[in-house]
């Protein structure tokens, strides 16, 4: 049954076809010429098969591994440089009509407060995160289709745009609802979303219907096939993940690639971005159920497989783990990440007091903080959405990535974003930190013309002048 071109959740996720990649991939595992092969291929980055992905993660030779790591690293650094693009998280309402078994938000939970953003509060959460120095945000809401209508995100997206707070503007809001029509998809491209997101999971189709009893998202096949939907809707920016955890990894890791696979298949371009969150503890979920069931050892080596298999793609990482592992996955293949997150309806304005959080937060450090600690190890934090606000987004984006050419917008707009988070939002020791990496970069800049321009756009800034871009 297995077909990546066909419209049908069971047929471009096809159980069967999972199963014998991973038999075969165990029966691989310790086969050093073919696993040589491999990264040979992926060392041109055209990426991987799931098949070829799934020998790699079961790969049990140690001087092996070492050259997956080796890889991943530089697949990271030619397409990523040393960039980390910054988000926040921003919770409208955790209404929901769903039962799933994972999730706090789930409707019988009756400890959790429950609450949906006004208008109003949604100016103070933004303006709270505008002086902190995000540009660009996630929406995130639970699934109910009278508290949290489709109708009121419109609403929060148009609001959040239209709020300037000093020198503070959301540039981006990227939207993580819930499955739905392709004329709502055609409704939030109208409202100027940059990434739509829905994590699937797991793509264990038994797993799923176990894990979600009740309510709309019971539904395996209507929200697989979700993320067509949105780029039949004009929404050619998706983004992809399963929740490690819930199910067996390797199983969701070769249908997450299978996924990635449809898309490329079907629409010519694959996920914009990937997702690797781990099950967290949370109120109302059982614990010896859930129980973050993968090492930090073979989490990295998730974040490395995919990174080479899919290097085109961004890759995210949330605060639900800790600074160390956020740390180690960095150099790996992570590409953006959140910080000074909250994750309760109304935590950015307010102080967490209410019990409405969705997972527990692991990195708890101020935004501040994390950009001060992205500039040690030697990344450049980067608030940009230049791309999307120029359009290239879809297949224009990764044909930039591909050609290599992406860089000349990047680096110039990495640059120039944290000039305006240090002149803007940083701490004295943040600041300085921040100058000497501009200082470092400007120089490596290889277009002599544009190297020119972000150094005039650079003194621009410190003049007081805002939002340039390449």
């Amino acid at each position: 049954m297995y077909d990546p071109k066909s419209k049908k959740a069971e047929e471009f996720i096809d159980d069967a076809e999972i199963k014998e990649t991973l038999r075969y991939a165990a029966e691989n595992r310790n086969n050093i010429p073919l696993i040589e092969s491999i990264l040979e291929k992926a060392a041109r980055l055209g990426g991987l098969s799931h098949r070829e992905a799934a020998v790699l993660l079961e790969c049990g030779d140690p001087a092996s591994i070492e050259k997956i790591y080796a890889l991943a690293r530089e697949v990271k650094r030619r397409n990523y440089g040393n960039r980390i693009v910054m988000f926040a998280p921003l919770y409208l309402s955790n209404y929901c009509v769903n039962e799933c078994r994972y999730c706090p938000y789930h409707h019988h939970n009756t400890h959790i407060a429950r609450r949906q953003l006004s208008q109003e509060d949604i100016v103070r959460e933004v303006v709270a995160l505008q002086d902190m120095g995000h540009k660009r945000l996630a929406l995130e809401t639970g699934e109910d289709p009278v508290n949290c209508p489709i109708e009121y995100v419109l609403e929060s997206i148009k609001t959040i745009y239209g709020i300037k707070h000093k020198n503070g503007a959301i540039r981006r809001v990227n939207v993580n609802i819930a499955a739905t029509t392709v004329e709502n998809y055609r409704r939030l491209k109208e409202a100027g979303i940059g990434t739509y997101i829905l994590f699937q999971e797991t793509y264990n189709k038994e797993s799923y219907e176990y894990l979600h009893p009740a309510g709309p998202k019971s539904n395996y096949a209507y929200h697989t096939e979700a993320m067509d939907r949105a780029m039949e809707g004009g929404i050619d920016d998706v983004g992809c993940g399963v929740l490690f955890g819930l199910n067996l990894y390797k199983y969701d890791f070769v249908g997450l690639l299978m996924h990635a696979e449809h898309l490329e298949a079907v629409f010519g371009v694959g996920p914009h971005t990937i997702s690797v969150p781990r099950v967290r503890t949370a109120d109302d979920i059982d614990p010896d159920e859930f129980d973050n069931g993968i090492s930090d050892e073979i989490f990295q080596k998730i974040v490395a497989v995919l990174r080479i298999a899919v290097p085109y793609t961004g890759m995210i990482i949330s605060t639900r783990e800790t600074q160390q592992t956020r740390e180690k996955v960095l150099e790996l293949g992570i590409s953006q990440l959140s910080g000074g997150s909250r994750t309760s309806v109304g935590g950015y304005a307010e102080d967490e007091t209410e019990n409405s959080s969705q997972f527990d937060v692991s990195d708890n450090r101020t935004l501040d903080e994390v950009v001060g600690w992205l500039l040690d190890l030697g990344h450049i934090p980067s608030f940009c959405t230049a791309c999307y606000r120029e359009g290239r987004t879809g297949d224009r984006f990764m044909h930039l990535v591909k050609s290599q050419q992406i860089g000349n917008c990047c680096d110039p707009n990495a640059l120039m974003t944290l000039k305006e988070y240090l002149e803007d939002y940083a701490s004295p020791e943040t600041r300085a930190k921040g100058e000497a990496m501009i200082a470092q970069m400007l120089p490596c800049i290889p277009n002599e013309k544009v190297r020119r321009l972000t150094a005039e756009h650079l003194a621009e800034i410190a003049a007081g002048k805002r939002d340039f871009r390449f």
